[in-house]
């Protein structure tokens, strides 16, 4: 869930022409909206949910590749799209503002109640995958330190240097909460790094730990050590679609075309599919479809 996020003024003046805006955008497009934000997990899970809806017999638009948070829920406001992948975890803290919670059923129960109550949109079933924010080093280091859970990382951190995205510096589910979850959690170094670069970093001995999320390919494909959240710290990001109401209602079989996919979205096929459109350049169009053709839920395309 690298989720780019605007300034705070920049996302209200994005959502103040919402109720002018609405009518006039659903009715200037044929078909199924489907959003989506912009990074590789992101497009394909839109890209799934595109050719899935297709397979059911609809026609669709593909507006993927959004940007950020703000504008990806702007834009189903406005009724741009009709649809797009969204994580509870960012829903509850991001959108919503409310404090952290644990419990992925809560969590779920949660915004699904607050999304239908002031937006009109709708969750569907989410995926057993969690895109959590996390903390991960190589075997390496995770060896010489004895370095396996997060209170091993709060207790050791002044032999450590984070390698850390902006924002997790700043954030009630970042560093300033593990410090006061955990206690300790006192780097040697904190280094800022451009989220596509951290692994780099990592790997090249620049920092010992990283911040990293669920379901990031790289975790798999360079053996990396996830520490363990023994105190279960971090809020789930469980994904699933959200839909306007009202396009429920046009479209009334949106949930039986995308909803026997989440099953199937479990961390590490996530990981794997991730890995090989940010490892091996595949495009997520046709991650996407090899993907669903393999599980059945569409025709395989040879």
């Amino acid at each position: 869930m690298p989720h780019a996020r605007l300034t705070r003024a920049r996302a209200l003046a994005l959502l103040a022409g919402v109720a002018g805006l609405s009518f006039c955008a659903r009715h200037t497009r044929s078909g199924i909206g489907i959003g989506s934000k912009n990074f590789s997990e992101e497009l394909l899970l839109g890209e799934m949910y595109a050719r899935l809806l297709e397979h059911a017999g609809y026609s669709v638009e593909r507006k993927l590749n959004l940007g950020g948070t703000n504008i990806a829920m702007a834009s189903i406001l406005r009724g741009e799209i009709d649809l797009y992948p969204e994580y509870t975890g960012t829903a509850l803290l991001t959108q919503l503002k409310l404090a952290p919670m644990h419990d992925r059923a809560a969590v779920f129960r949660t915004v699904q109640a607050h999304y239908e109550s002031q937006y009109g949109l709708m969750w569907l079933q989410p995926a057993p995958m969690n895109d959590t924010q996390a903390l991960a080093t190589t075997a390496l280091t995770a060896q010489r330190f004895g370095l396996h859970t997060l209170s091993d990382c709060a207790r050791l951190a002044p032999q450590l240097r984070l390698g850390a995205v902006p924002e997790f510096t700043d954030r009630p589910d970042g560093l300033p909460g593990l410090q006061e979850a955990y206690g300790g959690f006192r780097f040697a170094t904190i280094t800022l790094i451009d989220i596509g670069l951290k692994y780099t970093a990592l790997l090249d001995g620049k920092v010992d730990v990283v911040v990293a999320f669920g379901t990031d390919g790289q975790i798999d494909a360079d053996h990396l050590v996830v520490l363990t959240d023994d105190k279960h710290f971090f809020p789930p990001y469980q994904v699933a679609p959200v839909v306007r109401r009202d396009a429920l209602a046009r479209y009334p079989g949106i949930p039986a075309a995308l909803n026997p996919l989440a099953p199937h979205l479990t961390d590490d096929v996530m990981r794997r599919l991730n890995w090989r459109v940010d490892g091996q350049h595949e495009e997520p169009a046709d991650v996407a479809a090899d993907f669903l053709a393999r599980i059945g839920l569409v025709p395989s395309a040879s």
